[in-house]
């Protein structure tokens, strides 16, 4: 069904909450909690704003053909604007125990990628696209494991009732949009891994019960959603 997207694919382990951190980004201005806002959002994507995403394509470390996949990046819209993110099952080949938005590759049948992200949720978490209002699209995102992501951004109605794939999903959770489009949270780390100088991007959220620690492309991703929101 679905391939979870993140860093650490079929490579030497790697435990990401060990690697240094090299610098965070205290210097930048968070996104204003206005700017979060439903109405907010569907206006910045109606009127995009001049901008570049900071990250595109992570260095390959699988030799393979490229693959299109999407993801959906969730925003529920509580009174605090959340996102809706996974926790990988652990006994998974690839990407276990791993942090990921809902997707997975576009198959053929996929009108787009919109379509793909939308069906990607349903299939993973049981978020029927009832609930979402797509606004747009990030730029295409490009893992080390030679995926061509685009990301998916929708709006998300609360009242909604999840059915997680047990094989595939072991939590979903929430972590406040605030929080992530505030770069005091977005933590570089850097280190030499199979022979190459590699960095990526951590944002641990911790809700007082669970640290969830957001890294590699699901991090990149959200770090391209904030300068979009910030440009």
């Amino acid at each position: 069904m679905s391939d979870p997207l993140s860093l650490n694919v079929s490579a030497p382990a790697l435990d990401p909450r060990q690697v240094p951190v090299i610098q965070v980004d205290t210097q930048l201005p968070a996104v204003a909690a206005a700017a979060l806002l439903p109405q907010a959002l569907r206006q910045r994507f109606l009127t995009p704003p001049n901008w570049q995403p900071e990250l595109v394509v992570e260095k390959r470390f699988m030799d393979r053909a490229p693959m299109h996949a999407a993801v959906l990046i969730p925003i529920v819209m509580r009174t605090e604007p959340t996102v809706l993110l996974t926790l990988r099952t652990s006994h998974l080949s690839t990407h276990a125990g791993q942090i990921a938005f809902p997707g997975g590759k576009v198959d053929e049948t996929d009108a787009d990628a919109a379509a793909a992200a939308r069906r990607e949720a349903f299939e993973e978490v049981g978020l029927a696209p009832d609930w979402m209002e797509v606004l747009g699209q990030l730029p295409l995102y490009t893992t080390g494991s030679a995926f061509m992501v685009t990301p998916v951004v929708a709006l998300v109605r609360p009242g909604f009732t999840l059915k997680p794939n047990a094989y595939e999903v072991s939590d979903v959770f929430e972590v406040p949009l605030g929080f992530l489009m505030n770069p005091t949270n977005h933590r570089h780390h850097q280190m030499l891994w199979l022979g190459e100088q590699r960095q990526w991007l951590s944002m641990p959220y911790s809700d007082g019960v669970h640290e969830r620690f957001i890294w590699g492309a699901t991090a990149g991703m959200l770090r391209n959603f904030y300068r979009f929101l910030a440009a």
